[in-house]
């Protein structure tokens, strides 16, 4: 019988402080996430120096409770797995720096992951008899993309964003109308309370790039020029509008692809609307995977699992690894 295999995930590359203990890459012992939505929450966003300072506070803590609930210890670990990028530089070497030093002491190996990489591999938690190949529909605060899932550790990316990513609009919105931040979860409660009675533009392109500041611009305008506008109506036909523009490139990449198995990733991936209306494509036969709500946002379990299919395919990095705040797939 072949040995399990820990590995210890460290996510600190936006606001949220993680550390998680997977098995095997698909079985979650411990999964401990110390947020900082409250502390931005004032500000509107994400301060970048601020989020910095409580990562640094918060990392031993998070990865010695992450240790004491999946009851293992640092001889138990065989690799240590921290996110390096993309994301905001100061907090990526706050996780990433803390992981080195934990290398280097209990004389494990260091496997980076790039934080989108491990956004895919939630379903891989999610489902246990998930494999590639698989589309991603990967939908984020700093991305949107399709990707082709090749293997474990073999992306092609098909179509990405030309602008704002899908929930940094959704965040852009959200403060328009008056919602604060987060925006994601406050446009999608509110856009249940009204109709898609406002028709947005949307941008269409040969290829499965993505455009959504043409739809958040419009929702703006039509924001100040009628202040009595019913903000719910207003979130609900935007919402609508991006689905709609996810939908139809997805569309055209299962037909260039041939590939009939999609997957969500990504924050965004936790809306409510969007997963619906992803949902009714099991009807033209395409199979449908979401993360667990709880594994959409920013979490460490899905980095230990993207770091444990790396490990197993002979990756480790050395302890100059360096942080890369807009490191591709």
């Amino acid at each position: 019988m072949e040995k399990d295999i820990l590995t210890l995930g460290i996510e600190s590359s936006c606001d949220e402080t993680a550390a998680s203990i997977v098995k095997n890459g698909r079985e979650i012992l411990s999964n401990i996430v110390d947020t900082q939505i409250p502390i931005h929450e004032k500000y509107g966003g994400v301060v970048p120096e601020i989020a910095s300072r409580n990562h640094i506070e918060a990392i031993s803590r998070v990865v010695k409770k992450a240790l004491e609930e999946a009851n293992v210890t640092f001889d138990d670990i065989d690799a240590i797995t921290p996110t390096y990028g993309p994301g905001l530089v100061g907090a990526l070497l706050v996780g990433l720096s803390y992981a080195k030093a934990l290398a280097f002491a209990i004389n494990k190996p260091l496997v980076g992951v790039n934080h989108i990489q491990g956004h895919i591999a939630s379903n891989y938690i999610t489902y246990p008899d998930l494999k590639p190949p698989f589309l991603c529909m990967m939908m984020s605060g700093g991305n949107t993309q399709i990707v082709h899932v090749k293997n474990y550790t073999e992306f092609e990316v098909l179509g990405k964003t030309r602008d704002d990513a899908i929930g940094e609009a959704f965040d852009k919105v959200a403060r328009v109308v008056g919602l604060g931040y987060p925006g994601g979860p406050k446009v999608d409660k509110l856009a249940k309370e009204g109709q898609p009675v406002f028709d947005l533009p949307k941008t269409h392109f040969d290829n499965l790039d993505f455009s959504f500041s043409g739809i958040k611009t419009a929702v703006i305008n039509l924001n100040h020029k009628t202040p009595d506008i019913n903000k719910a109506d207003l979130c609900n036909s935007f919402e609508k509008a991006v689905t709609e523009v996810l939908i139809e490139n997805i569309k055209k990449a299962v037909e260039t692809t041939g590939v009939k198995t999609i997957a969500l990733a990504g924050g965004v991936s936790a809306n409510s609307y969007i997963r619906n209306e992803f949902l009714k494509l099991e009807e033209q036969g395409i199979k449908i995977y979401m993360p667990d709500l709880k594994l959409c946002t920013d979490n460490a379990a899905m980095i230990a699992s993207a770091g444990y299919y790396n490990f197993i395919a002979g990756k480790s990095d050395e302890l100059d690894l360096n942080a890369i705040p807009n490191l591709k797939l």
